[in-house]
């Protein structure tokens, strides 16, 4: 049975300085600020998955923290995923937000065709 795809575990924060201490003295890593392309806030760029912070705010992605799911095919997961009963809230080109079909929160996020994303 194949490894589940997590790519990103994102948190949101009150008080990010605060939280970007946290994780990088729990975890032992350094959390930097995002590249084009990622979002705002901070996350880590090495290892797997990568642990991501950013100031909290009233989206579905901003209240809770979010595993996001690496998938070849972005816009063919969002369409399974309102298939199989769930919805899609904030969808995008490289990342997307989704509830699952009992109403969690999670995201998907699209394979890296570069290293630069």
């Amino acid at each position: 049975m194949p490894e589940p795809p997590l790519a990103l575990i994102e948190f949101p924060a009150d008080d990010s300085e605060r939280a970007r201490r946290f994780w990088s003295g729990l975890l032992g890593v350094t959390l930097e600020s995002r590249a084009v392309g990622e979002g705002e806030g901070w996350q880590t760029h090495a290892g797997a998955p990568a642990v991501g912070v950013h100031v909290r705010g009233r989206g579905p992605g901003d209240s809770f923290s979010l595993p996001y799911f690496e998938v070849e095919d972005l816009p063919a997961a969002l369409a399974q995923v309102e298939t199989l009963g769930g919805s899609v809230i904030h969808p995008g080109d490289a990342w997307a937000v989704c509830r699952d079909s009992e109403g969690s929160p999670f995201g998907l996020a699209a394979a890296s065709r570069s290293a630069s994303g």
